[in-house]
């Protein structure tokens, strides 16, 4: 009984400061407020009840992606899943208040496009973009996360940017007609 209690106290030490990003990653992901909540709350079931496989030493922070990760897939039949991020923006890029109505409408027309461009791209591709660009992760981490190899890692990494630019590029030309 006091090594399950150990495990669990071991097991919050290193989940607990994983929460806010593994909810960002999952609300990603699902496109949605409350399904993201219910996806962190199973996977961290999950990895509670698993804790014991965990291999002490190696990468926490990706052995929690993974099951998130998993979790989702898991729970998708089709896996079309679509994606939002909020528009509601009070400070520009660098941390200053938006200026004019008119700097604001361009922001978010900015980050529609965006959010749509992403919402077009398959799953393995949004997933790459986005343990790398908004997680931050390194290729690494994203391999043991998603289970490939690295050089699989950087290959969808820049097709998944080569097709964004792509969708922008395309979103542009429309936008300009």
């Amino acid at each position: 009984m006091a090594n399950r209690r150990t495990d669990a106290e071991s097991f919050e030490t290193l989940a607990m400061p994983l929460f806010n990003a593994l909810y960002n990653f999952a609300h990603w992901l699902t496109h949605n407020r409350e399904e993201a909540e219910d996806l962190v709350q199973e996977a961290y079931l999950k990895a509670l009840k698993g804790f014991a496989s965990f291999q002490q030493g190696t990468n926490f922070r990706a052995w929690m992606y993974r099951i998130v990760r998993n979790t989702f897939l898991t729970s998708r039949s089709g896996l079309s899943v679509k994606m939002t991020v909020p528009l509601d923006r009070e400070e520009d890029a660098i941390g200053r208040p938006a200026d004019t109505p008119e700097a604001v409408l361009l922001a978010r027309a900015d980050q529609q496009m965006v959010q749509s461009a992403l919402e077009r791209l398959p799953v393995q591709f949004r997933e790459v973009i986005l343990l790398c660009d908004v997680e931050e992760m390194s290729y690494q981490e994203i391999a043991e996360i998603i289970g490939i190899p690295i050089g699989t890692v950087m290959s969808r990494l820049s097709r998944a940017r080569k097709s964004m630019r792509e969708l922008l590029a395309e979103k542009m030309r429309g936008a300009s007609k």
